[in-house]
C-alpha cells in the first residue's frame, strides 16, 4: 500500500485525496466543529452568568449589611 501511494503523482497525495476525504468526512468533520463550537459557547455562557450572579449577590449582601435592611 505503502508503495503505491508513493508512486502517484504529487497533486494526487496533496490534493485529490485530502478532497476526497472532505467531500466523504465532510459532513461528519462540519457536525463535529459545530457541537464543540456550541459547547464552548455554552460554557462560556455559564461562566458569564455564574460572574454576574457573585456580582448581583455581593451587591445585595454589602449593601445590606451596610445600611442594616435589605429589599
Amino acid at each position: 500500500m505503502k508503495e503505491a501511494f508513493k508512486t502517484l503523482p504529487w497533486w494526487v497525495r496533496w490534493i485529490a485525496i485530502p478532497a476526497l476525504a472532505l467531500v466523504v468526512f465532510g459532513s461528519i468533520l462540519l457536525t463535529v466543529i459545530t457541537w464543540v463550537v456550541s459547547v464552548l459557547f455554552r460554557v462560556l455562557l455559564f461562566a458569564a452568568l455564574v460572574a454576574i450572579l457573585i456580582f448581583v449577590v455581593r451587591k445585595i449582601t454589602s449593601s445590606s449589611s451596610s445600611s442594616g435592611g435589605g429589599w
